[in-house]
């Protein structure tokens, strides 16, 4: 269909830039093979010298890809990441990323939400995203609450805000696509986080989950999905605990559906993730990370809200 057509096309050479005569990496499972090839040709026809590799899923998101996938991404000047488990917060995209690779990653990416979520006003997204970077940059402490009961303080001091907003075209560029958020990695963080959207590896809550957070990492997760969430994380040890990520949502286009790659971008809404942060600005690795959203939430920087009640105020 014309629409995912647009989508890869925006992807490759709009969000990326890739240009003639570079060294393109398409990394994908069984599952997402046909959107593989999809990107891979359009890199092609854009004169890249265009590679595909399928891997097996693995484990979780987070987990490593094989070591020559590793190598081959660090090797490369542009790498897309259509997989079922998300590579945004491995090791081996962190050195790639470091090596100079342009990436992006799009975990659980479908051709249906590639095109409607993709078709968002860019430049909109670019300032938005931007906006709510700089904010939590300058931050030193975030509190989020919202209608259920959310209390949770997050300490952001020390550490460097990401706009996630489809510009890749720097050396070393990283972010999710389909786009649509500013996040950081917090340092720490306590207090209560009530989830009434999804969570990776659960999908849509049934009713409202209730985790506590003490010294920075998740304790406790009561009602609905919360313990099959919480064992996914301790699955991995005390890091798996670890909040790893604050994001705020900024695509206009998303929808709750249950895939998280999508449901962290909703206008409006905020979400915290678990488990690994080093790729993001943190300190822990671990093979491991995963989102949960609060649809309607404040979130105030500093005691100003940047989020009003799932408005966003940039």
């Amino acid at each position: 269909m014309a629409e995912i057509d647009d989508a890869v096309r925006a992807v490759v050479r709009d969000c990326l830039g890739v240009r003639e005569g570079e060294d393109v990496l398409v990394v994908c499972n069984p599952a997402t093979q046909g959107l593989g090839e999809r990107i891979r040709e359009e890199a092609a026809e854009a004169g890249a010298d265009a590679v595909l590799t399928v891997i097996s899923e693995r484990a979780s998101h987070a987990a490593e890809p094989p070591p020559p996938v590793a190598e081959a991404m660090a090797a490369a000047d542009v790498v897309l990441g259509p997989t079922v488990q998300s590579l945004s917060h491995t090791a081996s995209r962190k050195r790639a990323s470091e090596a100079g690779a342009r990436i992006a990653t799009l975990p659980g990416v479908t051709e249906e939400m590639l095109a409607r979520v993709m078709s968002a006003d860019m430049a909109e997204l670019r300032r938005r995203g931007g906006e709510v970077a700089a904010r939590l940059d300058a931050a030193e402490e975030a509190v989020i609450s919202c209608p259920n009961g959310s209390d949770l303080h997050l300490d952001l001091r020390g550490r460097t805000a990401i706009p996630d907003a489809g510009e890749l075209t720097a050396p070393g560029a990283f972010g999710n696509l389909p786009c649509g958020e500013g996040f950081i990695a917090p340092a720490g963080g306590w207090g209560t986080l009530v989830i009434d959207g999804s969570m990776a590896g659960v999908g849509k809550v049934s009713e409202p989950v209730e985790l506590v957070v003490e010294d920075g990492h998740m304790t406790s997760a009561r009602g609905g999905q919360g313990m099959a969430f919480m064992d996914l994380l301790t699955a991995h040890g005390e890091a798996g605990t670890n909040v790893a990520e604050l994001g705020i949502g900024t695509n206009e286009k998303a929808i709750l559906t249950g895939n998280i790659l999508e449901d962290e971008k909703i206008l409006g809404t905020a979400h915290v993730a678990f488990g690994a942060s080093a790729a993001i600005g943190g300190t822990v690795q671990v093979p491991v990370h995963l989102d949960a959203v609060v649809m309607v939430p404040t979130v105030e920087l500093d005691g100003e809200a940047v989020v009003r009640e799932g408005k966003l105020l940039v």
